[in-house]
């Protein structure tokens, strides 16, 4: 038995002990064989940011191996708007790596992720999963290097209250049992996305948590480990399937949206990324930030107003987008800093053996820790298509890489204090905000589109149809007009409650 694969979740992984990135067709015939697997089922996003499903049932090793090798045909004009229904079929192919025992299906499936495919048989350029891949390669064939990121993922869980161990109002971090109400449910999640594939970090409640018209509202985060960027979006997709699906057969409300209600904690989506060369963490140079990550962290903030088109794509992102909260505002980074866009983490950088100072019967480990450094982009949510956010984020990583001065610029966006707070007032006026509507995040992103179109990552007609989207919401004032009127601003709120 391979030992690095002794502990895997993954059935698929397990029974044929090879990783899921060297599954072959033959592989995935071999696995449906011994057991006694039904049916299949392909899933792929669409434009509104959902996994859809088309199921096969098995009728013959044939048609099995039919499927697996050629896919299906699908309308893409119910998929994306920017597709003429006159000419909308496109294929569906299986991408293999991605396969896992369906933890939900009644009659044993094998479910995995799939690719669209034009007439022509190539890539379909607008495709989300596409746009990032296109962007991976030019940013390993501009910087050498590889863009690994991982996501953390919140969500509020809503259910009756029983009235029993209430936790403090907006003071849920890291609370446990039984005041906190839904840890078994997170602990079940967890579990099933790991099955598919999903690498996990941690999971733990939030700062979120309240009680309102015999409703508890408990937030939750589950936190991925840093991968190849592709990977780390497939991640996320499968595991907010899996949550709202657990969730609905538990009887449990389970939503993603960046805003709840008025003054709570909405959720975010945080991207953390590290840059890879050689199996080489290339975050930290002696101990410090390397100017490798300096240069990405520029690159993010000059276009970060633009990435908002893409990561921020409702108009209740902006609702959590304001002043003085966790959620960002104002284009700048720092060092451990949650009031900034850009935030640099601890990354276990120090000299000290803590493990042996916590363990005293422990002997003296490495001096050397892991290079566990990376970087994180707080503005997100999960309205956005998290392809093209991470698509977006390698873009402007890479255009970072161009820009001369780009170590001096570092130091112009970072910031050490707290910029909400009254005596940075000062600080606060010099740095650009970000936008403030889907009207305003389109403009921003229609301004620099030539840089996401460069190299053909993100195609006009997708950056046309983004545009198009965003702008159809009308709500350049939205904000301004809801933010007295508690009950127009819920109305707004439940309309995007299940968003992405």
């Amino acid at each position: 038995m391979n030992t690095n694969l002794s502990l895997n979740p993954n059935k698929v992984v397990e029974y044929l002990q090879k990783p899921s990135e060297e599954f072959t067709k033959a592989d995935l015939i071999n696995y449906i064989k011994a057991n006694n697997i039904k049916m299949v089922k392909f899933m792929y996003p669409a434009d509104d940011n959902r996994l859809k499903s088309l199921n096969f049932v098995i009728n013959s090793e044939e048609y099995l191996d039919s499927i697996l090798t050629y896919g299906e045909r699908v309308d893409g004009s119910s998929l994306f708007p920017f597709i003429e229904a006159g000419n909308s079929d496109l294929y569906v192919i299986p991408r293999f790596s991605t396969a896992f025992h369906d933890p939900f299906a009644e009659i044993p499936t094998l479910t995995m992720l799939a690719s669209f495919f034009d007439k022509e048989g190539n890539p379909l350029k607008e495709s989300p999963e596409y746009t990032l891949r296109k962007a991976c390669e030019e940013f390993r064939n501009t910087t050498g290097m590889e863009f690994y990121a991982m996501g953390e993922l919140e969500y509020y869980v809503i259910s009756e209250d029983s009235g029993l161990f209430h936790a403090s109002d907006q003071k849920g971090y890291h609370e446990s049992a039984p005041f906190a109400k839904f840890n078994n449910f997170r602990l079940e999640c967890m579990n099933l996305i790991a099955q598919a594939g999903g690498q996990i970090k941690y999971g733990h409640n939030e700062v979120g948590n309240f009680t309102q018209d015999g409703m508890i509202y408990e937030q939750n985060e589950i936190e991925f480990l840093p991968v190849p960027a592709v990977q780390a979006a497939d991640h996320l997709m499968i595991a907010k399937w899996i949550i709202r699906t657990l969730g609905s057969r538990k009887g449990y409300d389970v939503t993603f949206a960046p805003k709840i209600t008025a003054g709570k904690a909405g959720s975010g989506l945080h991207i953390h990324f590290k840059i890879m060369k050689d199996g080489r963490n290339l975050m930290t140079e002696n101990g410090a930030l390397s100017e490798v990550a300096k240069k990405a962290i520029v690159g993010i903030l000059d276009y970060a107003d633009a990435i908002t088109a893409m990561g921020n794509k409702v108009p209740t992102s902006y609702f959590r987008l304001v002043p003085h909260q966790e959620a960002p505002t104002s284009i700048c980074w720092g060092d451990r800093n949650r009031s900034v866009l850009v935030r640099v983490p601890l990354g276990w950088t120090g000299k000290n053996d803590m493990c042996s100072q916590a363990n005293p019967l422990e002997k003296g480990h490495d001096s050397t820790p892991p290079q566990r450094q990376t970087v994180e982009l707080r503005s997100g949510d999960c309205s956005a298509d998290i392809y093209q956010l991470l698509a977006a984020m390698i873009v402007a990583a890479r255009k970072g890489f161009e820009i001369e001065n780009a170590i001096e610029k570092a130091e112009n966006y970072y910031v050490s204090v707290n910029i909400h707070s009254d005596e940075n007032k000062e600080k606060l006026a010099q740095l650009k905000s970000l936008p403030d509507s889907c009207m305003a995040s389109a403009d921003a992103l229609e301004n620099v589109r030539e840089v996401f179109e460069e190299k053909d990552v993100f195609s006009p007609r997708l950056i046309d149809g983004i545009l198009g989207k965003l702008r159809k919401y009308d709500d350049a004032d939205l904000r301004k007009k809801v933010i007295s009127d508690h009950n127009q601003m819920m109305k707004v709120v439940k309309k995007y409650w299940h968003c992405g």
